[in-house]
């Protein structure tokens, strides 16, 4: 599965995306915490994320539960949340 990384968080991983095994949101973050380290200031010890941060399954809806499981060929884009416009 590709992450997609914007703003502080590809700041924070020091590139654009990058490719994780994962099943769900949450080890989808570890994963990719574990690929850029730092990465790791964006989550909880849970593996879910600070407040500031926020996932979108295929950019069409925002995360919440962490636990839940990815459709094959999913993208998961990670973002500030004051990023937009």
């Amino acid at each position: 599965m590709m992450i997609e990384l914007f703003g502080v968080p590809r700041q924070m991983a020091g590139r654009a995306e990058a490719g994780v095994f994962a099943t769900t949101v949450r080890q989808a973050l570890f994963a990719l915490a574990e690929e850029c380290p730092g990465i790791a200031k964006a989550l909880r010890s849970d593996g879910s994320l600070l407040p500031q941060y926020l996932v979108s399954l295929n950019g069409e809806r925002f995360l919440g539960d962490f636990d839940e499981t990815l459709p094959p060929d999913s993208r998961l884009l990670l973002l500030s949340a004051d990023a937009g416009g």
